[in-house]
């Protein structure tokens, strides 16, 4: 790791990133979990902010209660993608959900590609290696355009095509597969720099944010387009927009871009690996974040 990849993710930690960070840490709520306004808290929308409490270092207090309201609810979890996400939020917590990653280790790849994608980014995060059934599976599910969608025989969108990418290089795989889907991502940025979910439809933030975290796993740049659309998104109290037009769900949208805004792809490296607080490019070579 470069001297100027490290300075680089301390500056981004302490911009943008921080500032959402607060944001978020101020939404928690007594019981340790997160909602949006109005809403009770819920283990999905908290296992999300806990990827963003990781990626920025949140505080250490905000993320131990964050921890204890995942735990306590790990019983009500039922899809595989649901099981895949909490993997990922409690290893990046440095906690070990050994019951989850029992169950996560009997997925099979199926009609569900997203499923597959979030196992093998869980497993990971965990220190695990998946089947090379999962990697086969995700590479066989990739479309002619080089994107990916949720399912098999689906239209591609960006967010799937992003994780998959993310997945993918997780696993250590380059070469054409990861520069068609590389390609196919970049025909989802509209002329404002940012990125939609799907060809014809407004940019979003998340969106942008899962491109950029894609860009990053493959080692690339990302366009400081895609920063400068972020922007124009935040709030004044530091929390997102979902696009220009809407403000809908800020803590669910805040906490998918908190990743991406401190240059880092899923998955985190797991506690105590080398790699876990900086910037890293999966290709081997350090990148900043535009």
């Amino acid at each position: 790791m470069s001297t100027l990849a490290i300075v680089s993710a301390a500056l981004a930690i302490a911009g943008p990133a921080a500032e959402a960070t607060r944001y978020l840490e101020q939404q928690q709520e007594p019981g340790g979990g997160f909602a949006e306004v109005g809403r009770r808290a819920d283990s999905s929308l908290t296992a999300w902010v806990a990827l963003a409490l990781a990626a920025a270092v949140g505080a250490p207090e905000v993320q131990a209660r964050t921890l204890e309201f995942l735990r306590a609810r790990e019983g009500e979890i039922r899809s595989e993608t649901d099981l895949a996400l909490h993997v990922l939020a409690r290893s990046a917590l440095g906690d070990r959900p050994t019951a989850l990653l029992d169950r996560l280790r009997g997925h099979r790849p199926g009609a569900l590609v997203n499923a597959t994608i979030w196992a093998t980014l869980a497993l990971r995060a965990a220190g695990e290696r998946p089947p090379p059934s999962f990697v086969k599976a995700i590479l066989g599910a990739q479309a002619r355009s080089g994107g990916w969608s949720w399912s098999r025989g689906g239209r591609p969108d960006s967010n799937d095509t992003a994780a998959a990418l993310q997945a993918l290089r997780a696993e250590g795989v380059s070469g054409i597969a990861v520069d068609r889907g590389l390609a196919a991502l970049r025909l989802f940025q509209n002329a404002d720099g940012g990125f939609a979910l799907v060809r014809g439809r407004p940019s979003d933030a998340q969106s942008t944010a899962w491109a950029i975290q894609a860009y990053l796993a493959a080692g690339r740049t990302p366009a400081k387009a895609a920063f400068r659309f972020l922007a124009r998104l935040e709030r004044a109290d530091g929390g997102y927009r979902y696009t220009l037009a809407y403000a809908t769900t800020p803590v669910w949208v805040t906490a998918q871009l908190v990743p991406a805004l401190a240059g880092k792809p899923f998955p985190f490296p797991p506690a105590g690996e080398p790699g876990g607080d900086t910037v890293r490019g999966r290709g081997g070579v350090a990148r900043t974040a535009g």
